[in-house]
């Protein structure tokens, strides 16, 4: 059961998307393009679809931003971005994520020390990207302890977004969404904030 909610809740998001968009798709192509391939989701490391190019495109309007430190939520990433004509830009930390850090079993993992500690601000390893021409940002990320990982505070707290309209979408294994949009737009206190 905790596998099947997380899969319809994601085609609804594709199909919601799918719908907004300038597109046309029969119920079938829809269908089709929001199946996700849970088996490779599932395995650390391993996403449905290989990566869309990283580098921008310029005068392009949408941009997808995603940290996925086990691949899940890139191949949900990738979905969008290929739903959307997107861009998309992964932040990568500069020190990766192991699988020791991940336990959360583990209350001195790295990613419990961190989760506890709301001043933390992780480093991206990734090149710094333009946000220049970009209306749309979907920004996507694992649930972690009930909220976003704090990289993604590093994240918004670097950058600029006024003007441009910010959607959150995140992966669990059993949490919603939460609080960690509101906690995005507050750290980033520029954009337009959609709930997630």
């Amino acid at each position: 059961m905790k596998k099947v909610f997380p899969v319809l809740m994601m085609i609804a998001l594709l199909l919601g998307l799918a719908a907004c968009g300038g597109k046309t798709e029969t119920p079938a192509e829809t269908t089709a393009n929001a199946a996700i391939d849970t088996e490779a989701a599932d395995e650390p490391g391993e996403t449905a679809a290989e990566p869309a190019d990283a580098q921008p495109t310029a005068g392009a309007k949408t941009l997808v931003v995603v940290f996925s430190a086990t691949g899940t939520t890139k191949g949900v990433a990738e979905k969008i971005a290929a739903l959307e004509n997107a861009d998309l830009y992964e932040i990568k930390a500069a020190q990766e994520y192991t699988d020791a850090d991940l336990n959360w079993h583990d209350s001195g993992s790295r990613t419990t020390l961190e989760q506890n500690d709301k001043s933390v601000r992780p480093e991206i390893g990734s090149e710094r990207i333009s946000l220049e021409g970009y209306e749309k940002i979907y920004i996507g990320y694992p649930i972690w302890w009930g909220e976003e990982p704090r990289i993604m505070d590093t994240f918004v707290e670097s950058y600029d977004f006024t003007g441009v309209t910010m959607i959150p979408f995140c992966t669990s294994g059993g949490s919603g969404v939460g609080r960690s949009g509101k906690n995005l737009a507050d750290n980033a206190g520029t954009g337009n904030w959609l709930d997630g």
